[in-house]
């Protein structure tokens, strides 16, 4: 519950300065293409240095193509970072609120599951967008 004047101003700091460096995230993703190979974008470390796809690669090209309406892109690029986008989504949206009324919101988050289940999905995806074979080499980016 807010209590002084002024005081939701201050608890909306925080998730300003999240919505702000998103909005700049996403302006650098716009601008760069990450679409367009040798773009000013760096190419991932892993995919670089190992030649493998790592959990987050093509991220930066599922975002860029969700910001232009082309959802069946963004899920080709990274389907598992577009389920965890919708998902940090949701938990950014139960702190914003639980900041502005005072109330703290139980987010996915704080479940006790969300870790392992993470970690499961995250680790099941490294390994599947791997795969040397059918249907599986379609996951390569």
């Amino acid at each position: 519950m807010v209590t002084r004047p002024g005081s939701a101003r201050l608890s909306l700091g925080a998730p300003l300065l999240v919505a702000a460096s998103t909005t700049l995230v996403c302006a650098a993703t716009w601008v760069g293409d990450p679409t367009t190979p040798g773009g000013p974008l760096p190419v991932c470390p892993t995919k670089a240095l190992l030649g493998i796809d790592c959990p987050g690669c093509g991220s930066a090209r599922m975002l860029y193509s969700l910001m232009h309406g082309n959802m069946l892109a963004a899920a080709r690029f990274n389907a598992l970072g577009l389920v965890a986008l919708v998902l940090l989504v949701w938990a950014y949206g139960a702190w914003t609120f639980g900041r502005v009324t005072g109330r703290p919101v139980r987010g996915w988050q704080h479940q006790r599951w969300a870790a392992a289940v993470t970690l499961v999905l995250v680790a099941a995806w490294f390994v599947v967008r791997n795969l040397p074979f059918a249907p599986f080499t379609a996951l390569y980016v």
